[in-house]
């Protein structure tokens, strides 16, 4: 049986960073943010060419080993076979090991672009097939669903181990914005190994309701979102590792902004609520707060990003 025909013209596709958990919504919860990594990928004749600009540029393999390459192999073996030759160009942009998703945007980046390059590759593989391949490959679902679809996202595992996730549309009034350490990292790895094995019922109780508040305050509701994102589940054990980052945290909800611990940490993510009417601190003074935290901080004003992963003209 032949193996999938392939375009001869290069593809450019794009992902954005994204905030998982978002206090309580522990391995489920994902907000797509409006900052990017960008690859551009080519069908060639032969051999393998990774190329990498940006985050990454000095560490990050250039071979068979490169996490993007691992997702599009794992791709094009789904969609029947692979191509002779690859050629690879990465923009990163996204910071690594800060809690906002730069392996899950690999990974999807990769599996975009090898769905995009194969021809039927799109109508083989829906989005919903891509977040289960993308769970698969990064191994929890939060951060990768968000990713794919954009926007607000909740995502969960099936009992027959197949992920799934629904998309809602954030409210246009929240603002994010993330408080990265300049110098700080910390491995997904080793925040999860900090979380116990159990936790007390009336902990897991208070995350439940505030993840269900979480929904509304999010799409609808920015008002709440100070007591929706409050967690026990898992920041207060990560705070060993991070200190710093849980300080910050505390100190912006202390003043009444709603602030977490973005995915595994160390950045911390605020929701600033933007609306004219809101009578909570403005995005202009929650920024100070990167100044008032000390040195080793940055601070970002991020859109919303409401389209997720997608293939864009290449001269976009």
């Amino acid at each position: 049986m032949a193996g999938p025909a392939f375009r001869a013209a290069a593809v450019r596709v794009r992902t954005p960073a994204t905030s998982a958990n978002l206090g309580p919504g522990y391995d489920a919860c994902g907000l797509a943010l409006g900052l990017y990594d960008d690859v551009v990928v080519r069908v060639a004749d032969a051999g393998l060419g990774v190329d990498i600009a940006g985050v990454g540029a000095d560490t990050l393999p250039r071979d068979e080993g490169h996490l993007l390459v691992r997702a599009m192999r794992a791709t094009f073996d789904i969609l029947g076979g692979q191509p002779r030759g690859l050629e690879v160009v990465c923009a990163n942009r996204i910071p690594h090991s800060a809690g906002l998703g730069s392996s899950s945007a690999a990974i999807c980046a990769g599996i975009t672009a090898a769905r995009a390059v194969t021809i039927g590759g799109p109508e083989r593989l829906d989005d919903a097939a891509l977040v289960a391949l993308a769970t698969e490959l990064e191994g929890h679902p939060d951060n990768v669903a968000a990713c794919l679809l954009g926007g607000f996202t909740v995502a969960w595992t099936e009992d027959d181990g197949r992920a799934r996730a629904v998309r809602m549309e954030p409210d246009a009034r929240i603002v994010p914005v993330v408080f990265v350490p300049t110098e700080a990292q910390l491995s997904t790895e080793t925040a999860r190994g900090l979380i116990p094995d159990t936790v007390p019922h009336v902990d897991a109780a208070a995350n439940a309701a505030r993840s269900a508040l979480l929904v509304e305050a999010l799409t609808h509701r920015p008002e709440l979102l100070l007591t929706a994102t409050e967690d026990r589940l898992h920041q207060v054990y990560r705070a060993p590792a991070m200190p710093a980052t849980l300080d910050l945290v505390d100190a912006l909800r202390a003043d009444g902004v709603p602030a977490t611990v973005s995915g595994a940490g160390p950045t911390v993510l605020a929701l600033v609520d933007g609306g004219e009417e809101s009578p909570g601190p403005t995005v202009d003074s929650v920024l100070k707060y990167a100044e008032e935290a000390g040195p080793g901080w940055s601070a970002h004003r991020l859109a919303l990003d409401t389209g997720g992963a997608g293939v864009l003209p290449l001269t976009q």
